[in-house]
């Protein structure tokens, strides 16, 4: 911005995938917008190594994220033909390659004049007057100059919530205890993925931890795009590592007890070290690489203490210390002399690539913020909203209802290894769909009690357990869409975001294909 005042209808901080479809909304409705992010790349994890969609009832998922999926299929049919390998490889568009993603958002953004773009920019203060937020302060992370952006409403779209935080809304930051809302997935808790069974140890209190962040590698798979490591990071202590031998004397690097599709499962690293990444194959030969949370070596629990009410250079130094971690575990599988020659060969298959992360050392520029601040908004959505633990398997009604979820509730672990622990590390509740029900998204659920002027599609307002279900990009994308045309609800019937006529809002997303009711066939 280099100094300057701006004015503009809508500001949207977070260049997430939430943020792009909230900007989107906003500009087709005739507003002017002002998009913004701290890294020079807008798309969040969907650009930066979290390349396939996490869905898994595509009926529930529509609107702007139908536009995005649409968008890398006619991509990889342009550049490689509609009979390709690639084309197949993108299953219909859901899974993709990070500069792909990253090519569609920037694609969709400029096809509307109404947004402009703040890359490398990041929030110092938020005004608020008469309990309303009315402008932010940024500084241009390149010039180093600080300028002023003002707007009618503003939509914290970020993972961190650090827009709402500023302004003064009131946040929830942890685990709520077993009888907050009366959910039994809550608080300090062991969970048998594998059974389904609660383990002993598990009190259900409350704490103040979260779920371990990590980057989601993207790695190429073939030689010719490949940019071998050379050397361990910075700080790479192999100690922290050699736990993983045994896990796989322990059999937790082994097949799961129940396969399921499109979960990172790649079936010759069962029973080897290179299980300890969950590996799916993508187009362009590379791979979506997880760090597989169930062994108990898992090193990154309790690595983001710190981070949220920490300065910029704290925050930089974490991701710093989680990107060596990444690195020093790839390091470890392909070059430890104590790792068996044949998982070392089968880990040196996957490598950076050299087509992605070009300005970023060919690595993800994106943290993994699985769960940061969660908003106290004038709903909470609650284990009983995405569970059949309470008895019913039909979602939740509500009036104002402006996207589905319907992804398994999924939380990593919280805790590192613990004495006694032998099964599974405190806090992970791993991809529970036996427990998930597809569920109804509330607007309230976007809005603070308190704060005016502000809608919040990202870091909304959840428990932990509710949360870890819906913080997946396709039903964020939902939600930011949502968001986007709330804000327009709110400026042109010149009330706040509170109040906006919701049979309007609702109407609205339906014609442009959002999910807002429950499908009648799944």
């Amino acid at each position: 911005m280099h100094g300057k005042e701006l004015k503009v209808d809508v500001v949207v901080y977070g260049g997430t995938p939430a943020g792009v479809m909230a900007a989107l909304a906003a500009a087709r409705m005739g507003h002017k917008v002002a998009l913004l992010d701290t890294h020079a790349h807008f798309g969040g994890m969907a650009a930066s190594g979290l390349g396939k969609s996490d869905i898994e009832k595509r009926a529930y998922i529509g609107g702007c994220f139908t536009e995005f999926t649409n968008g890398v299929l006619a991509y990889y049919q342009r550049k490689y033909g509609c009979q390709s390998t690639e084309v197949q490889s993108c299953k219909e568009g859901y899974y993709y390659e990070p500069h792909v993603a990253e090519t569609v958002f920037e694609s969709m953004i400029a096809q509307e004049q109404g947004i402009e773009s703040f890359k490398r920019h990041r929030l110092t203060n938020a005004q608020v007057d008469g309990g309303a937020i009315t402008a932010i302060t940024v500084l241009d992370m390149e010039s180093d100059i600080e300028g002023i952006i003002h707007g009618q409403i503003f939509i914290d779209a970020g993972y961190e919530g650090d827009l709402y935080a500023a302004a003064g809304a009131e946040f929830r930051l942890g685990r709520e205890s077993r009888d907050k809302y009366d959910e039994s997935l809550a608080g300090y808790i062991y969970y048998d993925y594998e059974n389904g069974a609660m383990l002993p140890g598990s009190t259900g209190a409350a704490d103040d931890g979260l779920p371990a962040w990590t980057y989601r590698l993207f790695l190429s798979m073939t030689d010719e795009k490949a940019v071998p490591l050379v050397q361990p990071p910075k700080d790479y202590t192999r100690s922290v590592y050699t736990p993983y031998f045994d896990d796989l004397e322990a059999g937790l690097l082994s097949a799961p007890k129940v396969m399921h599709a499109a979960r990172g499962y790649y079936p010759d690293h069962f029973d080897t070290l290179v299980r300890a990444l969950s590996v799916t194959p993508m187009a362009g030969g590379k791979a979506d690489v997880n760090i597989n949370p169930r062994p108990l070596a898992f090193p990154f629990p309790e690595e983001n203490k710190g981070y949220l009410e920490g300065n910029w250079d704290t925050r930089m130094s974490i991701e710093e210390k989680h990107r060596n971690l990444c690195l020093g575990l790839l390091w470890f599988l392909q070059h430890d002399e104590e790792v068996p020659v044949a998982h070392r060969s089968m880990a040196r298959q996957f490598n950076l690539p050299v087509d992605e992360f070009q300005d970023n050392g060919h690595f993800p520029w994106q943290l993994y913020i699985r769960e940061a601040r969660r908003l106290k908004g004038c709903y909470t959505i609650t284990q009983h909203d995405v569970s059949t633990t309470s008895g019913s398997i039909e979602p939740m009604q509500h009036e104002d209802v402006i996207a589905m979820g319907e992804f398994p509730i999924d939380s990593f672990p919280v805790h590192k290894k613990q004495v006694g622990d032998s099964v599974v590390l405190e806090g992970y509740l791993g991809m529970l769909g036996h427990l998930t029900k597809p569920y109804a998204i509330p607007y309230r659920a976007m809005v603070p009690i308190e704060v005016d002027g502000l809608i919040v599609p990202g870091a909304l307002s959840a428990s932990h357990v509710a949360y870890s279900s819906v913080r997946m990009e396709p039903t964020w994308m939902a939600l930011g869409y949502a968001a986007g045309m709330a804000a327009h609800e709110a400026i042109k019937s010149n009330c706040p975001p509170r109040a906006v006529p919701v049979d309007s809002l609702r109407d609205n997303l339906r014609q442009h294909g959002q999910v807002v009711d429950t499908p009648v066939h799944v």
